[in-house]
């Protein structure tokens, strides 16, 4: 395929690259073209931005996964209105310039499993509504409406994202240092899910539902086994053969990162009911392999 790639330097994105690019024509936007470049490598085609693309019809597919990091910084009001700026803006372009194209590509649009909102244990699949509303609620529905836009014009698919667990850094680059200082443990009481995929299934199952015409809508990107804080922690701290005896307060969290320790105290059991019901096998299903192999 020929595809135009936002968001191709950040972790998916560029593996993403590094796993397919001999298999298909990638044009990448980047704010900084010749970093994304010595990056990347010669394999890609970058421009700067999505104003660079005069004829998005020659692309088969478009794939956007932009948007500034989630829990980079404290969610401030300015830092909130840039975490929606950074992605409701370019893709509502983006449908709007795939609206107008004699030939639409499909839209692949990234989300996050955010959409959920806080819940309970009960494993929730696609047709989960949230039960609570917070800001992480309503960026990802007007994420996912702006892409859905578009829907009865091409095939469009919007990527309900988990953590997503990589040697290459993301959020368990992040988690893993305290453990690594034998200071590893839960973080509030514990209880609360969380859903991961293991980065090379997440690239898999993008190349999946760029060759499988049936999927669309919204596609949960979490592994099948989702588990407790409690369990994510004590299974890391096994992996990496360190204590697993400290936690951290509710309250620390809250003190330290506002509302976005939401984040890491809430939770959602969401399972891939859409991917494995269409045939896609999972290469890292549990907990225990995704961290042995990416620790």
């Amino acid at each position: 395929m020929n595809i135009l790639l936002t968001g191709g330097t950040g972790l998916i994105g560029s593996y993403f690259i590094k796993k397919y690019s001999s298999q298909h024509t990638v044009t990448v936007t980047s704010r900084a073209p010749d970093k994304a470049r010595r990056q990347l490598g010669g394999a890609v085609t970058v421009v700067k931005s999505v104003d660079e693309i005069n004829n998005i019809s020659a692309f088969d597919a478009v794939i956007n996964l932009q948007g500034a990091g989630i829990a980079d910084k404290r969610w401030s009001a300015q830092r909130k209105q840039r975490l929606q700026n950074s992605r409701w803006q370019v893709t509502e372009k983006l449908a709007e310039m795939i609206a107008a194209a004699d030939k639409k590509p499909l839209f692949v649009s990234g989300s996050a499993i955010g959409y959920y909102g806080p819940r309970d244990a009960e494993p929730v699949n696609e047709e989960g509504t949230p039960k609570q509303r917070d800001f992480a609620v309503e960026l990802c529905q007007q994420w996912e409406q702006k892409a859905l836009a578009v829907s009865e014009q091409t095939r469009v698919v919007v990527l309900r994202t988990g953590v997503v667990l990589s040697a290459q850094g993301g959020a368990l680059a992040k988690m893993i240092l305290p453990y690594k200082m034998g200071l590893g443990g839960p973080l509030g009481n514990g209880t609360q899910m969380m859903s991961w995929i293991h980065i090379d299934d997440m690239v898999r199952a993008i190349e999946y539902i760029l060759q499988h015409d049936t999927i669309q809508g919204p596609v949960n990107m979490t592994a099948p086994g989702p588990v407790t804080n409690k369990a994510f922690s004590r299974t890391l701290a096994s992996v990496l053969k360190r204590p697993h005896i400290f936690k951290v307060p509710a309250v620390v969290l809250k003190t330290a990162m506002g509302e976005m320790s939401s984040m890491l105290l809430e939770g959602q059991a969401v399972v891939p009911d859409k991917l494995r019901n269409h045939g896609f096998e999972f290469n890292y299903p549990t907990i225990r392999a995704a961290l042995k192999d990416v620790t």
